[in-house]
């Protein structure tokens, strides 16, 4: 992760542009790659709203989840290179090339144009209060006593989470048991009421056990402090060099002029650099500073190597 452009030190924010150069009396579609009310939607839903106020340019947001992201890219890479289609993607696009290889009905670095980094957010270890170990040592000490008998539910295979159990499993030298539940909330019941002892998860599907009491988050993923998890140590504290991160961000077809990216990308810097959507963003545990194209697409590269070193490593199958 190229920390002085996503964690570190603010850019200058730029100035507000429109984001197309197209009839404003026209829609720009938004395909979000993933369903109504999760981390992806409530992001999307808050930068494209905000844009749409600011520059008069209606986005509409579509929501068109399944197969881990590919629908909605598929949709998108196959839509006229004309700024009028965007695709709202996350995660799952740096992981998928190694996960589906030749079936994926499209190439990630050449079908579509990195725009914006719209949220980086760690993943977290949550257990269950019925679960003995409250730190990484201790978790670590009872996975090798009892190879096997840990579980740890996700959200999907290949999903950010699984990313992260598996890379744990390796640096740790353990066997913490993946178990695949159709949505995180699924997974988030049986880790509460005991039936799993862990969860693997992300920062924003966290925060709601601190206050409440009803799970321990035993550490996330990223390399600083975590506010909104204060407290909170880091993976790497005890596994130096683990990192593991959810992010969110905007695409374009691949052959879109470069003024409306730069347009678009200019926009979505601004809107998210208001006080008012910026607090929304670190409130959901969001790391992520103003970026240029050209680093989003550092920050990919970065992704997709470390994801497909994960799922060949680990032998992480899709089917």
């Amino acid at each position: 992760m190229h920390r002085r452009a996503l964690l570190g030190g603010a850019l200058a924010a730029p100035r507000i542009v429109r984001a197309q150069g197209t009839n404003q009396a026209r829609a720009i579609r938004v395909v979000n790659a993933y369903g109504a009310g999760g981390t992806a939607d409530i992001v999307c839903r808050l930068l494209f709203g905000r844009l749409s106020e600011r520059t008069g340019q209606s986005y509409v947001v579509e929501n068109r989840p399944g197969a881990a992201g590919t629908i909605a890219a598929s949709v998108v890479a196959r839509a006229p290179p004309d700024g009028a289609t965007l695709l709202y993607d996350a995660t799952a696009h740096s992981v998928n090339p190694a996960l589906f290889g030749p079936k994926l009905p499209y190439d990630t670095r050449r079908d579509f144009l990195p725009v914006f980094l719209s949220l980086v957010t760690p993943n977290t270890i949550l257990g269950s209060k019925f679960f003995a170990p409250r730190t990484v040592p201790e978790l670590i000490a009872a996975a090798r006593a009892a190879p096997g008998t840990i579980d740890a539910g996700t959200s999907g295979i290949g999903s950010a989470q699984h990313i992260t159990l598996a890379l744990f499993n390796a640096m740790a030298g353990v066997q913490i048991n993946h178990v695949v539940y159709r949505d995180a909330p699924a997974a988030r019941n049986d880790m509460v009421t005991g039936r799993i002892q862990l969860q693997s998860s992300n920062v924003p599907g966290s925060v709601g056990h601190v206050g409440a009491g009803t799970a321990r988050v035993i550490a996330h993923t990223g390399r600083e402090a975590v506010p909104v998890l204060p407290g909170v140590p880091a993976v790497a504290e005890t596994l130096p060099g683990f990192e593991t991160y959810e992010w969110n961000g905007v695409f374009l077809p691949a052959g879109t002029p470069e003024e409306i990216r730069r347009g678009l990308n200019a926009a979505l810097n601004a809107t998210a650099a208001e006080p008012a959507i910026a607090a929304k963003l670190v409130a959901l545990g969001g790391l992520v500073r103003p970026n240029t194209p050209e680093e989003f697409t550092d920050f990919l590269d970065g992704q997709s190597a470390l994801h497909g070193r994960v799922v060949r490593e680990a032998n992480i199958r899709a089917d």
